[in-house]
């Protein structure tokens, strides 16, 4: 796990093994999701991007069951 701090901008620096890892350039954007009180940061990919995306990822693991009705 690793750690960062939050400037006095309220500014973090995303780790260079994460940037590399998910091809995240200075200027993508990121979605920023609440969710049972974790912070998630997701970087947002235009919709032809986002092929494979979800590979080995069984879709019962895509929504939780406090997520639906």
């Amino acid at each position: 796990m690793e750690t960062d701090t939050v400037s006095p901008k309220y500014q973090v620096v995303i780790p260079a093994r994460v940037r590399e890892e998910f091809n995240i350039r200075a200027g993508d954007k990121m979605a920023v999701i609440v969710k049972h009180g974790i912070l998630h940061y997701v970087p947002v990919r235009p919709f032809d991007q986002t092929k494979g995306m979800t590979l080995g990822l069984d879709a019962k693991d895509l929504r939780d069951t406090h997520d639906r009705p």
